[in-house]
């Protein structure tokens, strides 16, 4: 019997799609899941006719493929891919290949790495962004592990991933060894999270000060994606505001419940940029955003005995879009400046060695936050592989400064009339305290040594001080 050339586990959305990408490039595949039920269903719908292969036990799905085996692996991260990795091994033979293709925590990929290697099996985590529409007709896809391993395994991905519409490149490529790759994806997602929240901290900027129908929130969503702007999430934030509810016939929008859900991925985000030393204000705060938002009773309750300014604004609405516009782009540039900063740290961490610039064209196509600035900050990276950051770069410089006015007007305006605009005056700290020749951290360091004589540095000689500070 001949055996097929690829294998997937776990039939969820997002590998159903993947599956279905894989057999339209000519690929063989298997595939199987826990619950049979699932796999018939699959079997019987948009798989009917195709090079699949359907299996009911680890066994017989090991056991159909070609060595040797690349198996990837599409269930929720955690304990789950320990348990399938479990099922799997006893039947594996050296040199097996096996793909994590979930939101895997790194260093969980970096300990499963070891323990397979160990084993002579092969191991990559990779992340795979896009959505159910990227799986299916093209992903960004972010492998990490042993490079040979993903020698053996690129003439595929490169089939499947998505292709940039600049140049026709697939948005795929070796990232580094161990966690590497799912260490890039939950960057990713964190950049994702600071973006979504960014545009939705406009959108209520908008809302709370010129109120425009439904139908001009299209129409302005539509004309910032034509520009600058342009981005997979601008288009489909576009896109949103044209959709009614069936069941009442009002905007969808505005019978959703403002409580954001999270998996996880930013806060880790956020919390590794912590344990390195990477600041990503932006990203925190959109993180912040979303717990705060799931406190919704709460904040109900609050907003019945706290609150705020009225809002008095004058109607200028041409001045708050445009203000509005600059404020988001200008905040989008700085929270990219604090992923790719949070990488390059990262990367001499745990010694990754990353190619900036790579990473920013894999994810020009096929991922959610494919953008038309990505182009740009390819060309930055390619330009210059040791940029500390990119505002350093002369055309992220003038497209933030050429911005300030307008930024600083648009959160100036969010605090003057009290509506929460976190992430956006998040960047604009940033940016602030970034291009700061002075900040106030040598009063920190006074009361550091003060109370707990953690000592400090002078700014005329070098060395290591401790002061008196209760001597008279």
């Amino acid at each position: 019997m001949q055996k097929n050339s690829f294998g997937l586990i776990g039939l969820a959305v997002m590998g159903q799609n993947l599956v279905l990408n894989v057999a339209d490039h000519g690929f063989s595949v298997s595939v199987y899941n826990r619950t049979a039920e699932r796999t018939h269903e699959f079997m019987s719908g948009e798989a009917k006719n195709k090079k699949i292969t359907a299996t009911y036990s680890p066994k017989e799905f090991v056991a159909s493929l070609e060595r040797p085996r690349i198996i990837q692996i599409m269930v929720k991260a955690g304990g789950a891919v320990d348990a399938v990795i479990a099922e799997l091994k006893p039947w594996l033979d050296e040199g097996d290949i096996i793909i994590d293709g979930g939101n895997s925590y790194f260093s969980d990929t970096e300990r499963r790495t070891k323990e397979l290697e160990s084993n002579k099996l092969r191991y990559i985590g990779m992340g795979v962004s896009g959505g159910e529409e990227g799986a299916r007709f093209g992903p960004s896809l972010m492998p990490g592990g042993t490079k040979e391993a993903y020698a053996l395994i690129e003439p595929l991905m490169s089939a499947i991933a998505a292709k940039a519409p600049e140049d026709g490149l697939p948005c795929v490529a070796y990232i580094g060894h161990g966690g590497a790759g799912h260490y890039v994806k939950m960057v990713h997602n964190g950049i994702e999270y600071a973006d979504m929240q960014l545009i939705a901290e406009s959108y209520a900027l908008l809302k709370s000060t010129i109120n425009p129908a439904p139908e001009e929130f299209h129409e302005i969503f539509t004309e910032w994606n034509n520009g600058e702007l342009s981005s997979f999430l601008i288009e489909i934030t576009a896109f949103i505001f044209t959709k009614s509810d069936d069941k009442t016939g009002r905007p969808l929008l505005e019978m959703i419940l403002d409580k954001a859900g999270q998996k996880g991925t930013g806060k880790w985000t956020s919390q590794n940029a912590i344990d390195i030393g990477a600041p990503v204000p932006t990203i925190t705060a959109a993180v912040d955003a979303r717990i705060l938002s799931s406190m919704k009773k709460e904040r109900q309750e609050a907003s019945k005995i706290l609150s705020g300014p009225k809002n008095n604004y004058a109607d200028e609405r041409g001045k708050i879009i445009a203000a509005v516009r600059d404020a988001l782009y200008a905040s989008k540039i700085c929270s990219y400046a604090q992923g790719m900063n949070l990488l390059k740290r990262a990367s001499e961490e745990y010694g990754y060695n990353m190619d900036l610039g790579e990473i920013a064209s894999i994810w020009r196509a096929g991922c959610i936050i494919r953008a038309k600035l990505l182009d740009d900050i390819t060309r930055a990276y390619r330009s210059r592989s040791d940029l500390p950051n990119l505002l350093l770069d002369a055309g992220f410089k003038h497209a933030v400064q050429s911005r300030q006015a307008s930024w600083r007007f648009a959160v100036k305006t969010a605090f003057e009339l009290g509506i929460p605009a976190a992430a956006l005056s998040a960047s604009l700290a940033y940016f602030d305290a970034y291009r700061s020749g002075f900040l106030p951290a040598n009063l920190i360091q006074a009361q550091r040594d003060y109370f707990g004589a953690h000592t400090f540095e002078r700014i005329d000689t070098s060395g290591v001080f401790h002061a008196n500070w209760k001597e008279k």
